[in-house]
């Protein structure tokens, strides 16, 4: 289980490992639309009755995880309707726990059963795991970026994005948890973001992050501001939003807002977001910002390369 982060809310539960119900939704339409009526190959070349083992391995190295979405895949497999064409059950085990640091050879876990069942259910069970595992690595490489250059004794959060793909939200935002990033809202109701065209159409950032607050004034909010102007209003409400997005602004204007916030309200905390990459994120980090808000974390992770080998 990941501790989280106590400065933002909703990010401990996502690292528990376990077999939610949409895993168990994606699972299945991820073997409807991969299996078919079965593998024609397999069934042409694999003797009905032969059982074997295929190890799960690391062909490159990164962080893992995916491993509960795997395992579901397996589980919805068992269900009547898919074993007949399978031919049997096949079992995962000594699996590597979520979040696990691998190098190439590493093996991440096996897959047991007959081998017709393993190999028709190899690529669903893969494509599980290297996409999450590479959002996981990928979302590592960020908070080794800050981390080096956030000032001593402040930690910068590395936050992602609703920028998933559909269906995959959770399993790409477990994920980031499992790669040390800290996840934003799950869905639009949980929290509340004024964002800019919010702004435009409610009135300017200030009359809209007000009438947000009166109608929903339980909810954490995150207000986005495209200037200084915009903060210095923000942060003067009586009672500001837990969290400013600082929206491409430039190393020396964050500088300048952290400093804003210091004065006017400490309590608030402030992400910097839009244009940043792993290159210049550093200055960004060492700004003393609390966090850093990265849509590619989730919509540009190149697979982790992890393979099936039969012995």
């Amino acid at each position: 289980m990941f501790p989280g982060d106590p400065r933002f809310p909703y990010t401990s539960p996502l690292g528990q490992d376990c077999v939610p119900s949409s895993f168990t939704a994606l699972a299945r339409a991820a073997l409807a639309e991969d299996l078919a009526d079965g593998d024609a190959t397999t069934l042409a070349t694999v003797p009905r009755g032969a059982t074997g083992r295929g190890v799960l391995v690391a062909r490159a190295g990164g962080v893992v995880s995916g491993v509960d979405a795997a395992r579901a895949v397996l589980v919805e497999a068992a269900e009547p309707a898919f074993a007949a064409v399978l031919g049997g059950t096949v079992a995962l085990t000594g699996t590597v726990s979520n979040g696990t640091v691998v190098a190439p050879g590493d093996v991440v876990g096996e897959l047991t059963g007959p081998v017709r069942a393993v190999l028709q259910l190899e690529r669903t069970v893969l494509n599980m795991l290297t996409h999450a595992s590479g959002v996981a690595t990928l979302t590592a490489a960020w908070v080794a970026a800050v981390d080096a250059a956030a000032p001593e004794g402040h930690h910068v959060a590395v936050r992602d994005s609703r920028k998933t793909l559909p269906g995959l939200r959770l399993l790409e935002k477990r994920a980031v948890v499992h790669g040390g990033g800290v996840p934003h809202r799950y869905n639009l109701s949980d929290q509340a973001m004024v964002k800019d065209n919010h702004v435009t159409a409610g009135g300017g950032v200030v009359d809209a992050y007000r009438a947000l607050r009166a109608a929903r004034p339980e909810l954490w909010c995150e207000v986005e501001v495209d200037d200084l102007a915009q903060l210095r209003a923000v942060l003067a409400v009586k009672n500001p939003p837990q969290q400013v997005l600082l929206d491409n602004f430039t190393v020396e204007d964050t500088a300048e807002a952290v400093a804003l916030r210091g004065a006017q309200a400490p309590g608030v905390l402030l992400e910097s977001s839009g244009g940043l990459t792993l290159d210049v994120v550093g200055s960004f980090a060492s700004t003393g910002v609390d966090s850093v808000a990265v849509g590619g974390l989730t919509h540009s992770a190149a697979a982790l390369d992890i393979g099936l080998d039969l012995v």
